[in-house]
């Protein structure tokens, strides 16, 4: 890599190689692996399991005061209260690493303070290496990332993700892919989010969306989108799309017209009775709490619920990132100095 990178970025990537190792020795065997089912099409293999291993020795051996947030042990290691929270998904891509479908990656994150700052996505079956720092831009290898140039969405190819847990609402869904399908030039699903969103990054996908994602699902890419020019955000274009299972992505254009297709299917979309009452209670909730209730709040509807306000784009332009504190990666230009 011809650029020098940020210490913390280093070692992300030296864990993503590490791990990507673990994962292309195992899929010369896959007959012999071992297979465990954490719920219905949901599995994980002894493969994750040792990959996880692998990143979080290696980051903690550099960064031991560090948390972690991964998708086999949670918090179980690292320092619970660190400001700096490394959030992993060992292999994004289980289902297709067991039927031999090279479709797969690493996901390393580091969030500071809730932002993410530093991001890392690794195909171990191409040797292909996307990472970000935020105000670095993003890179694919050695080449610069940009999203795509299109605009309309009718000329778009976009990237999804098909439910497919216990709980998962496949109706809502459908009525969805329904109507974007209806309205770009195509739609893919390879099966992991993590290289999703690296496509979108590099101009591959003009948009995708996704619900039911977990923040190890989303988080290395969320940057890598940012950082490549493109803009993240929950169906709502509000920005708080990290811990509510659902999001969408693209070119800046591309984004606000799918902003306006999915915004009525938005399950953030809900009277406020709940956050008035734990605002009066000075009840602020941690991301894992907020994920737990969103996985409780996963109940089936049959239609989408009714807009709440004027969606925040104008016609004809990028749908602009939000102001406020929420705690994700909005497109910022390149900077010559890393934050932190």
């Amino acid at each position: 890599m011809s650029q020098a990178l940020h210490p913390m970025l280093n070692i992300a990537i030296k864990a993503a190689r590490a791990a990507g190792a673990i994962i292309n020795r195992a899929s010369l065997d896959l007959d012999i692996l071992r297979i465990n089912t954490k719920g219905p099409n949901d599995f994980v293999s002894e493969v994750d399991q040792a990959a996880e291993q692998v990143i979080i020795e290696t980051l903690l051996q550099a960064y031991p005061g560090h948390g972690i947030l991964a998708e086999e042990s949670g918090r179980e290691h690292g320092a619970r209260n660190s400001e700096y929270v490394w959030i992993i998904d060992p292999l994004d891509g289980t289902t297709n690493f067991i039927h031999g479908f090279p479709v797969y990656a690493v996901s390393i994150a580091l969030a500071h303070r809730g932002v993410v700052q530093q991001a890392v996505v690794y195909d171990p079956s191409r040797n292909d290496l996307f990472y970000a720092t935020r105000g670095r831009g993003a890179f694919l290898n050695d080449r610069r990332l940009r999203v795509s140039k299109r605009t309309r969405l009718q000329d778009a190819l976009i990237g999804t993700g098909f439910p497919f847990r216990r709980g998962d609402n496949f109706k809502r869904y459908m009525k969805m892919f329904e109507e974007v399908m209806q309205q770009c030039a195509g739609l893919r699903r390879p099966g992991a989010a993590a290289l999703d969103l690296c496509y979108v990054a590099a101009g591959y996908y003009d948009g995708f969306f996704e619900t039911g994602l977990n923040p190890w699902d989303i988080a290395a890419g969320s940057l890598i989108i940012t950082e490549a020019g493109g803009l993240i955000g929950n169906f709502t274009g509000e920005s708080d799309y990290l811990y509510q299972r659902e999001v969408v992505a693209g070119s800046p254009r591309i984004y606000g017209q799918l902003v306006q297709i999915l915004s009525p299917y938005s399950r953030v979309i809900k009277a406020d009775e709940a956050e008035g009452a734990a605002a009066e209670a000075g009840a602020q909730a941690t991301p894992e709490q907020a994920l737990a209730d969103s996985l409780k709040a996963e109940a089936p509807a049959e239609a989408p619920a009714p807009k709440k306000g004027p969606v925040r784009i104008r016609k004809g332009e990028a749908a602009a990132p939000s102001t406020g504190t929420d705690t994700v990666n909005q497109p910022t230009p390149p900077a010559e100095d890393a934050p932190f």
